[in-house]
């Protein structure tokens, strides 16, 4: 198994370079950030930086999306990154939640996201692509260059487009029957549409808290129910609540949802994410002594998940990088 670690770009961006190196030297393979351009830092000027600092990591977005840059300018910044570090970079990318609504803007239809991820990793790997109607091809991107796209989901829609077009599969939780559920309809549809279900990186990402005060940790990473929940009232708005095409164990809890202000967005202390239940904080996450992070790692490998992604959106960024690299990476890695 993989680990990445996720940050925000919160000033100074030095010390999120900082803390991207450290991940490497615990072993850490990815290094990835949000996008969301008004309420953080620009990542990809900050991913130059961290790309500079470290020799393996790799580094891209959780998650970007096809709405707030244009696809020629977001696949330029890719190959622009792989051509001076070495194809060290990965797309992620969604509908796009934060970085649209707080600008006033709608997430992006499913059929746009699945254009943007074929436009792009075609223009960043040197190939023609149309965009907006006109052939568009960066001529100097280097021959070989590789650009992996990894699609955000949940959704039984989304779901199925990311098995037809991803390369990876991201889902931002860590519930084992949820998991499960999600990567046999990424699978499937993979099949479906003649591609080989294997190759599909599954990345599952959520926050991650190592220590024995399980009620502190909760309500450090309690902001997280939240987030999901935002994707969640989406899908009960699109396919009604009781539909069947979503599970009940993701959707009931948002019953006593009432709002949610983008000021507050993946912070702990988030004043919109109290209805979380105790029990969705700690089926979402990983929390409790290292043992119990592998433990619940070990059963999401088996269900398939190739990453886990560790949000580290807390009051103990660095002690779960140390924590991770000391007992956890250890005894998930060959």
């Amino acid at each position: 198994m993989d680990f990445g670690l996720v940050l925000q770009t919160d000033p100074p961006a030095a010390a999120v370079v900082e803390l991207m190196r450290r991940a490497e030297e615990a072993g850490f393979s990815h290094g990835w950030t949000f996008d969301s351009a008004v309420l953080w830092q620009e990542p990809f000027v900050i991913h130059s930086q961290i790309l500079a600092r470290t020799r393996r990591l790799t580094v891209g977005p959780m998650v970007t999306n096809p709405g707030t840059r244009t696809w020629e300018v977001t696949a330029s910044t890719f190959a622009t990154l792989n051509e001076m570090f070495g194809d060290r970079t990965v797309c992620g990318i969604g509908r796009g939640d934060s970085a649209m609504r707080v600008a006033g803007r709608k997430p992006n239809t499913l059929a746009r996201l699945g254009e943007a991820v074929g436009v792009i990793r075609d223009l960043a790997e040197g190939r023609e692509a149309t965009v907006d109607g006109t052939r568009v091809r960066l001529p100097w991107v280097r021959e070989g260059s590789r650009l992996p796209v990894w699609m955000a989901a949940y959704g039984p829609k989304a779901l199925a487009l990311a098995g037809r077009v991803a390369d990876g599969f991201i889902l931002q939780l860590a519930d084992p029957f949820l998991t499960e559920w999600m990567v046999k309809a990424v699978r499937a549809a993979a099949a479906e549409a003649g591609r080989d279900p294997a190759a599909v990186t599954v990345c599952v990402a959520a926050p991650a808290y190592v220590g024995d005060d399980l009620a502190h940790a909760r309500e450090q990473c309690r902001w997280f129910g939240g987030m999901v929940g935002n994707h969640v009232a989406d899908l009960v708005a699109r396919y009604g609540e009781g539909s069947g095409l979503v599970p009940e164990a993701l959707t009931a809890y948002i019953k006593e949802r009432e709002g949610y202000d983008y000021r507050h967005h993946g912070r702990a202390g988030n004043p919109d994410t109290a209805f979380v239940p105790d029990e969705i904080v700690d089926r979402f996450c990983l929390l409790g002594p290292p043992e119990a992070h592998v433990a619940k790692l070990r059963r999401l490998r088996e269900l398939g998940v190739d990453q886990f992604a560790v949000y580290a959106m807390h009051d103990a960024k660095e002690a779960v990088v140390e924590a991770y690299g000391a007992h956890v990476i250890p005894a998930l890695t060959p």
